[in-house]
This record gives C-alpha cells, structure tokens and sequence, in this order.
C-alpha cells in the first residue's frame, strides 16, 4: 500500500462526520487537496459509521482508521463493513487496528492477554476479509512492529519523532509502510503553542505504553511530568509557522515515514474545527 501524498490530515474533530457542518468541512477539505483523512477510532462507539460518513463527504480521498480499537467489532463484521463501503464508495477505505487497553477488552467482554498475541489472534480471523496492503497496525515496540511489518502493509506510530523513524527504517528495510503521527501548532508564540500542544497530548504522556517508548527514544523521568518538559513538547509537537511545520513533516520523510498524519493542536478552551489551520496547511500536501 502507497499513499498518493506526503502528508494526511489526522483530526478528532472529524468524528461525527454525519453531522453537516463537520460534513461540509470534509468536502473543503477534498475541495482543498487533501487525500488522506486520519479518523481515529478513541473508544471505538461508532467509528465505522464515520468511517462512512468521511468516504461520502469526501469523493478523492482514502479514509484510515488510526487506529480503531480491536474489542469495538468482531473480525466478520470488520471484514463485513469493510466490503460494504467498498461497494458504495470504491476500495478507498484503510484499516488500522489498536491493542487498546485491558479495560476495553473488559468493556467488552474480553480477555485483553498479552497485547500482541491478542492482536495476532485477531489478525488470524481477519483471514482474507480485509487484505494485508489495506491494514496497519498502531504500533510502537519492536514485537508489535514485528506483527505488523510481517502481517500488514506497516504501522502507525503515536507520539514519535523522526529519530524514531530513522532507527526503525533502519530495523525494517524499505518495504513497511511508517506512517507516524505528527501533532502540530500553528502559533509562533511558543509558550501559547507549548499550552496548546500540552492540551492536545499531554493526557497521553501519563500512558505506560508511551512513557515506555519516550524512555527508549532517551527522554527520562525529568521529560515526562504532568504535561511533558519544554524538550519533550518540542520534540514531539512542530509548531511555529507553516514553515516549521513543513520542516518537520520533511525530518519525518527524510528520516524514512512514508506518510505523515498531521494532527493540527489548538488553543485551551477553542471551540470549532481548525479550518484556517487546515487551509494554510492544504499547500504542504500538494
């Protein structure tokens, strides 16, 4: 699997799709040149239904999941949907798949056990409903990486930097598709795009599967306070100009991304969808 740009737009904000403002949106968007919609799939109640939503509003687009969580939807019905929407809207529609937590396995019923032999496990009743080139897996560890480098077309990494691209571009070879998140702001103002990045991501710093692979990628305990250190923001989160931003989707493609999902951070306490942000950054995909 290839995507046709450089960069996609990852955002929250799209889920709902069904509503018609957010609707709208999704068709400046492809209006706009964007090609890639990012929907994640958070606690996974309703995903797919938006999933079906974006392919709609957005006729020249692929809409992935990054990432929808494996206990929201048995394999069939994954596979079921799937076909589905490739019936009504064309085969415009990549799945990638989380581990999510054991409290989302319980919610549901499950047995969250060991995280990739779970996954695995899921993979395997998948068969052949979905192909390999139209799957990812969120995956950040090497036996997640593993998984997904062997059973999908790569994997989407949460919270990374380019220097964790480089290492595993260099571990993998040039098959895997690497297709990182990449939050930014767009505020030259750094201790107002700082707040704004520790907004948008610092709940997810308290998590120990990200904790684990910031300690990896050498960040230590003084880093990973409540809301991050300047350095780990900075690290993490581009902000500045739509320059800044630019240099940074460029770091993760040098460093060998194969795409990156731009997640645009707003201000604390904003309401309504970035498009001013998503506008300006339209440009950077063309």
């Amino acid at each position: 699997m290839t995507f046709s740009q450089r960069a996609g737009l990852w955002s929250m904000q799209l889920r709902s799709a069904d509503r018609p403002h957010i609707r709208d949106a999704v068709a400046e968007l492809d209006d706009l040149g964007w090609r890639t919609i990012w929907s994640p799939g958070l606690d996974g109640a309703g995903a797919l239904d938006d999933v079906e939503a974006l392919l709609a509003a957005a006729p020249h687009s692929t809409v992935v999941t990054g990432v929808l969580n494996i206990w929201g939807q048995t394999a069939p019905e994954l596979s079921a949907r799937v076909a589905a929407f490739d019936s009504a809207h064309g085969a415009r529609t990549v799945i990638g798949l989380g581990i999510g937590s054991p409290a989302g396995a319980s919610a549901s019923g499950q047995d969250y056990g060991n995280p990739v032999e779970s996954m695995r496990r899921y993979l395997d009743r998948l068969g052949s409903g979905i192909s390999a080139d139209r799957l990812l897996l969120g995956a950040l560890g090497p036996k997640m990486v593993d998984l997904a480098v062997h059973r999908t077309a790569g994997w989407h990494p949460f919270l990374v930097t380019p220097e964790y691209v480089h290492a595993y571009r260099g571990k993998v070879g040039p098959g895997p598709l690497i297709a990182p998140h990449q939050a930014v702001v767009l505020d030259t103002d750094p201790d107002r795009a700082r707040a704004a990045a520790r907004a948008g991501i610092g709940m997810f710093l308290g998590f120990p599967t990200y904790r684990n692979n910031l300690k990896r990628l050498g960040f230590d305990d003084a880093d990973l306070v409540p809301g991050g250190s300047d350095r780990l923001i900075d690290a993490l989160v581009a902000h500045g100009t739509a320059d800044d931003v630019e240099r940074r989707i460029s770091a993760h493609l040098d460093a060998g991304a194969d795409h990156v999902a731009v997640h645009v951070l707003t201000a604390p306490g904003s309401t309504g969808l970035p498009l001013a942000q998503w506008r300006d950054l339209a440009a950077l995909v063309k």
